[in-house]
């Protein structure tokens, strides 16, 4: 079952989504892609379920929810070098591949959450 979090997160989406279909005159929603980074605290399952959820029963039955992960991306504190850490809770602590410096990265990519693609008829 989707969490709190990623059912007000996907009902905001969809509030999205439907100005989006407005302003373009589009009546069907055929496929949204939402891209998320790997610190944006969401649950991918949980954000589909939600959405499977949410549409059911109304205009945006039947749509279909792709998520993309953008990987977290590090400017290293100490001497500026951009590397990605390898994939864990700990990224933000991974040692600069140049000077070794584990504290103080400041993060460049990997904690939005945006609405990338729609495909609408």
């Amino acid at each position: 079952m989707p969490s709190m979090h990623e059912m007000s997160l996907t009902s905001s989406l969809l509030d999205i989504i439907r100005e989006e279909m407005k302003k373009h005159g589009a009546s069907r929603l055929v496929l949204a892609r939402v891209r998320f980074g790997a610190l944006a605290n969401v649950v991918p399952e949980a954000l589909s379920m939600a959405f499977e959820v949410l549409t059911q029963g109304t205009d945006l039955d039947g749509s279909r929810l792709e998520l993309d992960e953008e990987a977290i991306r590090l400017a290293c504190g100490e001497c500026g070098r951009e590397f990605f850490p390898p994939p864990s809770a700990a990224a933000l602590f991974t040692a600069c591949p140049q000077c070794g410096q584990e504290l103080g990265h400041r993060v460049l990519a990997g904690k939005s959450l945006y609405l990338e693609h729609l495909e609408v008829e």
